[in-house]
């Protein structure tokens, strides 16, 4: 039973020989048989997949011709090669793929084969975070040595899954083309290999995630996205970033208090210690390799980040504190509450009016 599954990717190449058959002009010498003997005949691919699952991918690369030489096979179970009728009764589930919008025009599916197509079954994305996770970690190519040396916290993962989430809903980015789970599996790739390098670089045994390493899914976002021309017109590397920031700002109302877009003035809310610690320190700068010490030292330095999270979540496990420190300064980021400047070497955070006063 493990051996009846047949899987041709349809190619422009692929030709009737390779599905149906053909006469054997080599057979036919070496047998000294006549190209009208039906000996001569060789079959292709799916005449010797009888009793098993056939699957054509992206059955609309089949050149016209090729999809007309699979009528007879899908209506009266039989084939014909080079003018040989063969009533041989075929037992097998023909399974086709195919993007729903052909968006890069390399054909279509003739009309009279998809008549023949008994049902059309259309897929959807994840529908949820959860789902995603899953398929993620079940698809995603990691070695046994990133897994010990890479600790991920619950959080990072609702971020890049998240972050998929908010390209489908993008103006940027085209509908018709679509996001592909295929973009979370490769940015968390990309996500561990960053923080393994970082790692690597310090001399560190182990690491954790941080939300900065997410710079390094960047070219995992661009590889796999189609642009609108607005999205063009901004930039890929613009483009992924913000929805790298839409993602934070989405999930940022489930773990901390929401940040209304008006506020009374000299209001106090949750955020406002932190706020003022900014504008009394002028900021600091987080840098993409620094050691686990250092980055852990900077994050200490902003006291009222621990007030923050004792009191709004306070079943945060230790080695999940700093990537939820740093997701608080990207949420206020997000919210306008900081600014945050990108240099060649990380991310420098500072009081906003501060910022905006710094550069005139």
């Amino acid at each position: 039973r493990s051996e009846r599954f047949f899987e041709k990717l349809a190619t422009p190449d692929v030709t009737v020989a390779d599905l149906i058959g053909d006469v054997d002009p080599i057979k036919a010498a070496n047998l000294k048989l006549s190209y009208a003997d039906d000996r001569v005949i060789h079959f292709g691919m799916i005449p010797r997949a009888n009793r098993c699952i056939f699957v054509i991918n992206e059955l609309p690369d089949l050149q016209a011709r090729i999809q007309v030489a699979l009528f007879n096979i899908l209506q009266e179970g039989d084939i014909q090669i080079r003018g040989f009728k063969l009533r041989m009764p075929l037992d097998m589930q023909f399974v086709f793929t195919a993007n729903p919008e052909d968006y890069t025009n390399r054909g279509s599916i003739v009309t009279p084969l998809k008549d023949r197509i008994g049902s059309q079954i259309l897929t959807h994305y994840p529908e949820s975070i959860a789902i995603a996770r899953t398929i993620t970690e079940q698809e995603s190519k990691l070695d046994q040595n990133q897994t010990d040396v890479v600790y991920v916290p619950s959080l990072a993962r609702d971020i890049l899954e998240q972050i998929s989430f908010e390209a489908r809903e993008s103006e940027y980015i085209d509908n018709k083309s679509g996001v592909s789970a295929r973009m979370s599996i490769t940015a968390f790739e990309n996500l561990i290999s960053t923080a393994e390098r970082r790692a690597l670089i310090s001399g560190a045994d182990k690491t954790t995630l941080r939300l900065s390493d997410f710079i390094g899914i960047i070219p995992a976002i661009t590889g796999k996205v189609e642009l609108v021309y607005e999205g063009e017109q901004e930039g890929a590397d613009v483009v992924a970033e913000s929805l790298i920031g839409s993602a934070i700002r989405t999930l940022f109302p489930e773990y901390f208090p929401k940040i209304e877009k008006l506020e009374k003035p000299d209001e106090k809310t949750p955020y406002s210690d932190v706020v003022e610690w900014f504008f009394a320190e002028s900021g600091f700068e987080l840098l993409d390799d620094a050691s686990d010490k250092d980055y852990k030292n900077i994050l200490d330095e902003v006291t009222p980040l621990d007030d923050l999270i004792k009191k709004y979540q306070p079943q945060t496990a230790k080695e999940d504190l700093y990537f939820l420190k740093e997701f608080v300064l990207w949420g206020l980021v997000e919210y306008r509450k900081l600014s945050k400047d990108r240099f060649a070497k990380g991310n420098q955070f500072r009081d906003i009016y501060g910022s905006y006063i710094s550069k005139f």
